[in-house]
């Protein structure tokens, strides 16, 4: 069994949006005519196995958000719950808090998705890596210039195994070509340092 976490953030983050955003929470931004959460939707629900999708933030559920999880939960024959978070927590502190809701049926692994994120979202290959080679998460990166570098999580990795060796948030100079995706598998035991 899979779950899948999609990160949707809250009303006082999509800056760069503005004035978009005041009207439309950035998760239903439409994007090649659907809301952008839809292509994260859409491609958890093609992974065998998944079993629900849960979407983290702090938006007041209003009859937007609502209504488009309904939808989704009609179209993809899937259960999407929406997740509230008291005040922004970020990814860890999410991750925590929700932690008995991502772990409920014991799930073999989980996917977390941001939800700002435009991808083909290559989900399928990665928990094929993630079962073939048993690490407790996987995340996906990719290559950037050196100047979009700066604006990302960059990632040194070694180039045999491709582990992560060091990880800088949006660095200062220049450190690595390799950036985060946001795009991560996880599995239960990850969870285990953010418990203890």
């Amino acid at each position: 069994m899979l779950k899948a976490v999609i990160l949707i953030g809250g009303p006082q983050k999509g800056t760069r949006f503005r004035p978009l955003s005041f009207e439309v929470p950035k998760p239903l931004f439409p994007v090649a005519g659907v809301p952008m959460i839809q292509h994260h939707i859409e491609a958890c629900a093609q992974v065998p196995g998944m079993q629900e999708i849960l979407l983290i933030g702090f938006y007041q559920p209003d009859e937007a958000l609502t209504q488009f999880l309904e939808a989704a939960q009609q179209e993809f024959n899937l259960p999407v719950r929406y997740l509230q978070e008291f005040a922004p927590l970020g990814t860890g502190g999410g991750l925590y808090h929700f932690r008995d809701q991502i772990l409920a049926g014991a799930p073999e692994a989980f996917f977390v998705l941001n939800a700002d994120v435009c991808s083909d979202f290559p989900l399928s290959a990665m928990l094929e890596a993630h079962r073939r080679q048993r690490h407790p998460f996987l995340l996906l990166g990719t290559t950037a210039n050196r100047t979009q570098s700066l604006n990302y999580g960059c990632i040194v990795e070694n180039p045999q195994t491709h582990e992560v060796l060091h990880y800088v948030e949006k660095p200062s100079t220049f450190i690595s070509d390799i950036i985060n995706c946001g795009i991560y598998l996880f599995s239960p035991e990850a969870l285990k340092p953010l418990r203890d």
